[in-house]
């Protein structure tokens, strides 16, 4: 069972399930010449996705197009079901690092014949994850940068001020529907900037008061 951590506690948390928010930065939307949706958009990705700082990235056979989606992450805490917004950030026990790996390829094709794109999105080594900083030490998630290099180059940079739907929301919204438990973690959507990545490179994502992950393409 994959385990998850708040730098600086003895304890681990065993990972549970991983909702991902989609469209959540407008310059990204764009950039994919999609719609704002009018509602949140979420998707899952399994514990067994999930893959530490130093890992290596294994892009299916299946796709030519893997591309990169920093992200922060968010450690659910405690129990909770049907939280309302102005009370949802106490259930966040930490937050950390993540990067969406998404085969657009393949995505952009499930999508045009309305079928579902887990395959797109769950596949081994498709979460990139890093340890998480207790929430106590973060001042104001909403007001991080955060950015992806690729082999040293700026790919994203952006805050997670551009969120078309603040935290709070996110977790409301996702309590309303999932029970969320100790262990469960929320991606909370990237911004713009995303592009394909190959063979070789090393990605470093970073975001302000939270950390970094390095991780590399097989």
């Amino acid at each position: 069972m994959r385990q998850v951590r708040i730098i600086g506690k003895e304890e681990f948390l065993p990972l549970g399930k991983i909702v991902c928010v989609a469209r959540n930065y407008a310059e990204h939307i764009r950039e994919l010449g999609n719609e704002v949706p009018d509602r949140p958009v979420f998707f899952m990705k399994p514990a067994s996705s999930v893959i530490g700082a130093g890992g290596t990235i294994v892009i299916p056979a299946y796709s030519q197009d893997c591309q990169h989606e920093v992200e922060l992450a968010l450690l659910i805490g405690r129990t909770i079901k049907g939280i309302a917004a102005a009370e949802a950030l106490s259930a966040v026990a930490g937050y950390g690092v993540a990067i969406d790996l998404t085969l657009r390829d393949v995505q952009n094709e499930l999508k045009s014949k309305g079928l579902p794109w887990e395959v797109a999105k769950a596949f081994d080594t498709a979460c990139p994850l890093s340890d998480f900083v207790a929430a106590a030490t973060v001042r104001d998630p909403q007001h991080l940068d955060i950015a992806l290099r690729v082999n040293g180059q700026v790919r994203q940079d952006a805050s997670t001020a551009l969120m078309l739907r603040s935290i709070p929301e996110l977790i409301a919204a996702i309590s309303a529907i999932f029970t969320l438990e100790p262990g469960d973690v929320i991606l909370t959507g990237t911004p713009a900037g995303v592009s394909r990545i190959c063979s070789g490179d090393r990605l470093t994502a970073t975001i302000s008061e939270v950390g970094n992950l390095t991780v590399t393409v097989a």
